[in-house]
């Protein structure tokens, strides 16, 4: 409809140069050629500084003259009104085919603030083409978002509606990293009541924080800080260790991934020993840690284990090995 309005609109303008040239060839008699009424039109309806009129006017053609500006300004004033609506109305338009298409998501992720850790991990999980959502309601990030492509919602984090449309109810895990701990702290506790399943991460400044947002319903908490300072502890004492480390980061060319696998979606495991499981026969993994049912972790665990469906595997690879494997599940 409103692509028939600026149609309407455009014809609108070549019926006011028909009738204005019209206009201005008869009231101009012999003097004027049908050139110079379609130019005197143009240069009226365009109220250009500098440029004469082609011929002298008379009275006539004055009043004509101002009759064609008052009709070609408010057409035109029409044209940007309904140009900016068509503008509204598309954002509007792919803003809702977003939400309907977040809505369908199942087993995502959801980023509750687009900060710097929050770009650093959709950046992550984009570059895995894992599904996520981002909740962030800074109009300047949301439009960053907009131009990578990413899925978001521009609301209110701390809201448990912001939540819902997100699709929490279906998400597969919910990585908490707004400004304040007072907001993750609150972000986290809702984020659990809504869904009782999904695996909350959550970032805390100070550390006491980290204690109640567990308590809240954090499955693990994140202190940046902390983490940072041991990391660049770690590099103090033993300055070649980022080189060890940095050859699995994204950006290098030895791309090794290491992922966790739940043994009931895979149930031909059940009850086969690690060593006849022919994880490296055929898709060259490495069975490098191991969940139990009592949910112990065993690294490097004995190749004679029995497998059973209760169990969590991880496994070390490449990235093409381990998409390999993902996609016979």
């Amino acid at each position: 409809m409103l692509k028939n309005k600026i149609l309407y609109i455009v014809v609108f303008f070549f019926i006011l140069l028909a009738v204005g040239s019209g206009g201005f060839y008869i009231i101009g008699g012999e003097k004027w050629s049908v050139v110079d009424s379609i130019y005197m039109t143009i240069i009226t309806l365009s109220t250009t500084v500098g440029f004469g009129e082609v011929h002298e006017l008379t009275e006539t053609g004055k009043i004509w003259a101002i009759v064609v500006i008052m009709f070609g300004v408010t057409g035109f004033a029409i044209l940007i009104s309904q140009l900016g609506s068509y503008l509204i109305e598309f954002k509007q338009y792919r803003n809702q085919k977003m939400e309907n298409k977040i809505k369908k998501m199942k087993d995502h992720y959801i980023i509750c603030g687009y900060g710097r850790m929050g770009a650093v991990i959709a950046k992550e999980l984009s570059e895995k083409n894992i599904s996520f959502v981002i909740i962030e309601i800074n109009e300047k990030k949301t439009s960053l978002m907009d131009d990578l492509g990413y899925k978001f919602i521009k609301q209110d984090a701390t809201l448990d509606e912001t939540l819902i449309n997100a699709n929490i109810e279906h998400a597969k895990g919910i990585v908490v990293t707004l400004s304040t701990d007072q907001e993750n702290l609150f972000v986290t506790m809702s984020a659990r009541n809504l869904n009782q399943t999904a695996y909350v991460l959550g970032r805390c400044a100070k550390q006491d924080t980290g204690k109640k947002l567990i308590r809240a319903g954090a499955n693990k908490v994140v202190n940046p800080y902390i983490t940072g300072g041991h990391k660049m502890a770690e590099l103090l004492l033993a300055p070649y260790l980022e080189d060890t480390v940095s050859l699995a980061s994204p950006g290098h060319n030895l791309d090794i991934v290491i992922d966790e696998f739940k043994l009931k979606n895979i149930d031909r495991y059940d009850g086969i020993m690690i060593k006849d499981s022919k994880f490296r026969e055929e898709y060259n993994l490495v069975i490098v840690g191991l969940i139990d049912e009592n949910e112990k972790s065993i690294l490097n665990p004995d190749p004679h284990t029995i497998l059973n469906i209760q169990h969590k595997i991880i496994l070390l690879g490449s990235k093409e090995n381990i998409d390999k494997f993902s996609e016979t599940i």
